[in-house]
């Protein structure tokens, strides 16, 4: 089966995750610009979901320039992947609304944490369906940000309960490190 919808899909889900999340920026009811401190909180967890978002899309984008083909188990770990991408505006929307409380601070990390297994759970699916030669294994070869993500996702929820500040620094610093796109990738695709 051809990837061309799978990665349509794809699209069309992180459009409206995006959507969604701008939707929940309410403008402040005063004209004055000491109004705009009250949805600070809101704008500063958009836009570190924006960026999430962003490397998700870009990186599903050189995961599947890299895949041949697809098929249902692809298909299914893709919507797995859709599913916990689909979760970031709420739990933005209740990290935000909240102040960056304790709790919804470590749930933000739990999506976080969950979607990057979901990505893991896709790239192999592809990888073992494309057989011993795949071009993706080839490609990914020593996944040193795959492997810390994970580390930092889960050091970060149990430091929540710590300071919730530091959880919020570490899943920056995730964002930071998976900003630049993966060159391996597009080094092997030719980009």
């Amino acid at each position: 089966m051809g990837k061309g919808r799978v990665e349509a899909f794809s699209d069309g889900v992180l459009a409206v995750i995006i959507t969604i999340m701008v939707l929940e920026l309410h403008a402040p009811h005063s004209p004055d610009l000491g109004a705009l401190a009250e949805s600070l909180p809101s704008f500063l967890g958009y836009i570190l979901s924006f960026v999430y978002i962003g490397i998700y899309w870009n990186n599903h984008h050189h995961l599947f320039h890299a895949t041949d083909r697809v098929n249902g188990a692809i298909m299914w770990a893709n919507s797995h992947l859709l599913f916990w991408l689909s979760l970031v505006p709420f739990v933005t929307d209740w990290m935000s609304q909240n102040h960056f409380a304790v709790v919804p601070v470590a749930i933000y990390g739990v999506v976080l944490f969950m979607a990057g297994v979901a990505f893991y759970i896709l790239a192999q699916t592809i990888i073992h369906s494309q057989g011993p030669e795949s071009k993706l294994k080839k490609l990914l070869g020593n996944d040193w940000k795959g492997r810390i993500s994970p580390v930092l996702y889960l050091a970060a929820i149990g430091l929540a309960f710590v300071n919730a500040a530091i959880a919020e620094g570490l899943y920056a610093l995730v964002a930071l490190m998976w900003l630049i796109p993966d060159r391996r990738i597009e080094r092997g695709i030719g980009h």
